[in-house]
């Protein structure tokens, strides 16, 4: 494990769609995750991958019992960051839009679209205003060290593709998923936004992994079938662990990350006319600014 500039290095992982937990983790410890902005998806578990700490989080929960829509993105974030974790992976399950990404295949994307219209997609949404750059959401640290424990395994892994977040839970019809494609968006999804954002304010450096598992309904021959998704999803599960282990055993050093210090010169708020149980809640965000 390469050293963080941040002091002790410990990967948050997001499981998405059939990773709920992660095998290989010793000395495991469930933790419970109340937060400011609610509770997370479920019980969360700390443990060490060799060498490294590890938080696990199944974002849907274990029984997979949250859908995209109603999922406190918020209380995930905010646990991972309360409970120490200076480096997270999201794993998540993507239809392709594009030919050469073929079901099976992994994807580090470094751009998101954002097109959910139901979810509060900001810490700062009362007391304190905060205008943070998303320019380029991914860390590009963190994603390079995906990328390469991706291509360890062998796995066919493409990098730098775009990723449209649509609210779901319903699949594209094929008019939209052709427009997508229009944009320039490479991959389809239903829960790294506001996710990603998120994280970028809290100041913690995130990098997705992204498991292909159809090609949405923009070919004339295909639609989205869960059954179908599952198969393949069930099948990458493995390999996705896999990756997660290579990550974990040589994480970045992510003190250049444009993560760190992003809320920085964000906050527009005068910081004494924010009330006292405000400022609490953002403690753990920017910390004292008295």
């Amino acid at each position: 494990m390469t050293a963080s500039k941040l002091g002790v290095a410990v990967l948050g992982v997001i499981g998405g769609s059939g990773l709920y937990q992660m095998p290989g983790l010793t000395a495991m410890e469930p933790l419970t995750a109340s937060t400011p902005f609610g509770e997370a998806s479920d019980g969360i578990v700390r443990g060490r991958l060799g060498d490294t700490p590890v938080v696990f989080l199944p974002r849907h929960g274990r029984a997979h019992s949250h859908s995209p829509s109603t999922l406190n993105y918020r209380a995930n974030i905010y646990a991972l960051k309360s409970l120490g974790v200076t480096h997270v992976l999201s794993v998540s399950a993507v239809g392709s839009l594009r030919e050469e990404i073929a079901p099976g295949d992994l994807v580090v994307p470094h751009q998101f679209i954002d097109r959910t219209t139901r979810r509060v997609g900001t810490f700062f949404d009362r007391d304190v205003v905060a205008h943070v750059s998303m320019a380029d959401p991914v860390c590009p640290f963190m994603a390079a060290a995906v990328a390469s424990a991706a291509r360890a395994t062998g796995a066919s892994t493409h990098v730098g593709q775009t990723y449209v977040c649509i609210e779901g839970p319903r699949f594209s019809t094929r008019a939209e998923s052709r427009m997508f494609r229009q944009w320039g968006a490479d991959i389809i999804g239903m829960t790294n936004v506001p996710e990603a954002f998120l994280a970028r304010e809290a100041e913690l450096p995130y990098a997705t992994l992204a498991l292909a598992t159809d090609y949405d309904s923009w070919r004339e021959q295909d639609e989205a079938h869960v059954d179908e998704i599952i198969a393949v999803m069930t099948k990458n599960v493995a390999r996705a662990q896999a990756v997660v282990a290579g990550l974990a055993a040589a994480l970045p050093d992510v003190g250049a990350s444009p993560a760190q210090g992003a809320t920085k010169h964000a906050v527009m708020t005068r910081w004494e006319v924010v009330p006292a149980e405000a400022r609490a809640r953002y403690a753990l965000l920017l910390g004292d600014r008295g």
